[in-house]
This record gives C-alpha cells, structure tokens and sequence, in this order.
C-alpha cells in the first residue's frame, strides 16, 4: 500500500512543515521545539491520510487546500492551546495555517503528479443508470395451441 513515493512524500511535507512551524511558533511565539516536533507529527500524519490521499484524489487542488487550512487550523490551534501557556494562541495558529497552507497549495500538485496513475483510483458511480430491456416475437412462453 505504501510505497517508496509516499515515504518520500511524508518525509518532505514533515520537514517543510517542521521548519514553517519552527520559524513561526518556536522563533516567533516561544514554543519549545519538542512541541513543534510533535505538532508537525500530528499534522502531517493526520493531513496526508485525510487531505493528501483521500480529498485530493476525489476533487480538485482547491477543495483540498481548503481541507488542508481548516484541518491545519484546528490541529495546531488545539495542540498548541495544550501544550503552552502563551496568550497568542489564536494569532500564532492563524500565521502558521496561513503559512502551511501556502505550501500546501505547491505540496499537492506534487502530490498529484507524483501518485497519478499509481493509485488505484475508485471509478465514481455514473449517477444515470444505464438500463435497456429485451424485446422477443413471443409474449407468452407457452403455444395457444395447446
């Protein structure tokens, strides 16, 4: 299921974000790196299962960059509520959804370009059905003869 393409995926959507989210939250508002290391675990593994794989491959860059900045809202901006005592939660949350999602944007066509033809994709249900009927010389199935 997971191949070399997604290893190298996780791994470069987890460093960029790393380094986003340490210049922003720990150079920015003081939260100490081992927060930030776990902030961007969460929020990589969390996001490339629901947005990268699964809203991406059904819709458009667009729809899943949206995805990607309310998801990153509310993961960052709960985890870091959770794990520091600063008064700007909410303005450091916002700069670094902001920022992740400005990566995201690049990250997905990535994504796109690098998984295409490599998944297997889930063939959509055609919404009109596609019905026909026999037709035959006989309506009854026995002779009137009889």
């Amino acid at each position: 299921m997971f191949t070399l393409e997604h290893v190298k995926l996780i791994a470069m959507k987890f460093l960029f974000s790393l380094v986003i989210l340490g210049i922003i939250l720990g150079a920015g508002f003081d939260v100490s790196f081992g927060n930030v290391f776990l902030i961007t675990l969460v929020l990589t593994a969390v996001s490339y299962a629901i947005v990268d794989l699964m809203i991406l491959s059904r819709s458009s860059n667009t729809t899943a960059t949206i995805s990607d900045f309310v998801l990153t809202f509310v993961v960052v901006y709960f985890m870091t509520d959770a794990l520091t005592v600063g008064d700007s939660v909410f303005l450091a949350t916002l700069i670094s959804t902001i920022s992740l999602t400005i990566f995201e944007y690049f990250f997905h066509q990535s994504v796109a370009r690098n998984l295409d033809g490599k998944e297997e994709r889930t063939e959509r249900v055609n919404p009109t059905a596609q019905l026909s009927t026999e037709a035959s010389e006989e309506i009854y199935p026995y002779d009137e003869e009889e």
